[in-house]
């Protein structure tokens, strides 16, 4: 992954807890530089800039003189970067040193020595085409550098961000993406730094999030995400694990799905419900999603097909579409739930969407849950990312987000094979990126939280937790067969289940039952101006 590969960060990472947050580090080494993997003191860092700058001058100008230094072991990305570069200089010709008087190459300090803007530049990359393998030697030096510096002028900017710097942070902006010129913007750092300069300069800009896209674009962006890598399917193949479980014994069974999208969920849970002993039960589903701007009855349409399935299967089907912009305008009534119901509440990635500030009124979250609360559903899957995007502070957001998604990055770049698939994914994780950094208040709807949070948040609204059991394990294990990386782990945390990646939790799946004492319900509310979708 470059100067922020998560797995070399691994070790530090694996103690972490999994709240989500970016691990902890011994003061004495720099922090930012750790979470990429470095293990280098503050103490050291002007130091070792000097003598990158040293090591890639030599290595433009006399590289003919030192062709030792094109051996593998150039390539590599070492932790101990300071004892590094020391040996590589050590073993120069004496003639490829810097010539007396060669000036600081980072004479002023934001900090900690390592970014003024207004300062000298490092040396320009210089080919040399007579010797090809020793100008990739170089290209390797050039990266190596400025992915250190793009990670700290990135830390820096946001420290300007938040103290409201905006002409600091405007022109660290500008030298990040002079910085990316140097990088491979293809993978890596190089790739992750983009988008999150993007995101700063909108913030900046005042911008805030991308313009919404069609409704078919966010599907189709949703859907390579779920092919090009197992965070999706193991959210689906993990809640209807416990849902199936959950019906067991009950005839008539009612599953609310909170975000549609296609309906990619479904046709696992109808064929095994086909396969249940003793015959399937009566299967309603109810798909909550945005409305078509034009006009088309979508919902309907992903009902129809998935009936078709359920036909083709002997299980008895209805279905009923409920098109809502937002999950908060959505009120009991709607979904016709009815007393001889067995109910499941599904929520994949949308319950974090209702953490958002707003000074005229309290987080949506706090008026949703009760009414789920009160549809005494027998289980409520929640599948959240396992991460820390809701801090009030813009660096610690900034910091969390930047590891959070270099490591999911570094997941995607390691394990899908296919072009397209990864493109359109990275651009359905981009839009996440610009929406935690570049937005605030009801806007900003990224606000990831940790599996401990969401603990004590469905604890106080009256839920109590459901042990996901050996089968979701089972098959969340068996799904990261199907992906030729390794790296990726299923772990079990208090009867939930997390998906990371080199030991660092991305994705936690959890259960959930309301304590049997309120049943209000809503099949005895009627709304006389209601569309009914049922098929």
């Amino acid at each position: 992954m470059g100067p922020f590969d998560s797995s070399a960060a691994a070790a530090s990472s694996s103690s972490s807890s999994s709240s989500g947050s970016a691990p902890k580090h011994p003061p004495e080494l720099d922090g930012f530089l750790a979470c990429a993997g470095y293990k280098l003191r503050s103490s050291e860092l002007h130091h070792v800039a000097q003598r990158l700058e040293r090591l890639e001058t030599a290595m433009v100008n006399s590289a003919s003189h030192i062709p030792h230094l094109a051996s593998d072991a150039v390539h590599y990305n070492p932790s101990d970067l300071a004892s590094w570069v020391d040996s590589m200089l050590s073993e120069l010709p004496h003639s490829s040193s810097l010539p007396p008087g060669f000036p600081d190459p980072y004479p002023t300090a934001l900090g900690c020595g390592w970014l003024d803007p207004c300062g000298p530049q490092p040396l320009q990359n210089v080919a040399v085409p007579q010797q090809p393998q020793q100008q990739l030697t170089v290209v390797t030096a050039l990266e190596e550098d400025s992915g250190i510096r793009l990670v700290h002028a990135l830390m820096t900017c946001a420290e300007s961000v938040q103290r409201g710097d905006s002409s600091l942070a405007g022109s660290l902006v500008e030298e990040m993406q002079a910085l990316l010129a140097r990088v491979n913007t293809s993978c890596g750092i190089g790739k992750v730094a983009g988008y999150f300069i993007e995101a700063l300069g909108r913030r900046l800009l005042g911008l805030g999030s991308a313009p919404a896209s069609p409704y078919e674009d966010e599907v189709l962006l949703y859907h390579h995400f779920y092919e090009a890598c197992p965070y999706l399917k193991f959210a689906h193949f993990t809640a209807n694990q416990a849902i199936l479980e959950a019906f067991d014994g009950h005839d008539c069974v009612h599953v609310v799905d909170f975000n549609l999208m296609h309906g990619l969920q479904w046709p696992a849970l109808i064929q095994a419900l086909a396969l249940r002993a003793g015959g399937p039960p009566l299967l309603r589903l109810t798909g909550i999603g945005p409305p078509s701007p034009d006009g088309r009855d979508t919902l309907r349409e992903i009902g129809l097909r998935l009936a078709e399935l359920a036909r083709s299967v002997n299980v008895r089907f209805s279905f009923r579409g409920v098109a809502a912009s937002r999950l908060e305008d959505v009120k009991p009534w709607m979904l016709q739930v009815r007393p001889e119901e067995a109910v499941a509440v599904n929520s994949i990635m949308q319950l974090h969407k209702l953490l958002g500030s707003d000074p005229n009124r309290e987080p949506p979250i706090g008026s949703v849950l009760p009414w789920i609360r009160s549809l005494n559903p027998k289980i409520m899957t929640v599948v959240e990312q396992e991460a820390s995007h809701n801090q009030p502070g813009f660096l610690d957001r900034f910091t969390e987000a930047l590891y959070y998604y270099s490591t999911l990055f570094d997941s995607l770049e390691a394990a899908c094979p296919v072009q397209l698939d990864k493109a359109l994914a990275e651009m359905y994780l981009q839009r996440e990126i610009c929406n935690i950094v570049s937005c605030e208040g009801p806007a900003r709807l990224e606000r990831h939280e940790p599996l401990d949070k969401w603990r004590a948040r469905l604890g106080e609204a009256g839920f109590t937790p459901l042990h996901l059991g050996s089968n979701a394990f089972k098959q969340a294990s068996m799904l990261l067969t199907l992906f030729s990386a390794e790296g990726y782990s299923v772990e079990e945390n208090r009867g939930c289940l997390t998906l990371g990646w080199h030991s660092r939790p991305l994705m936690a799946a959890s259960a959930w039952q309301a304590a049997p004492t309120v049943v209000n319900s809503p099949s005895t509310v009627i709304n006389p101006e209601d569309n009914d979708n049922q098929l």
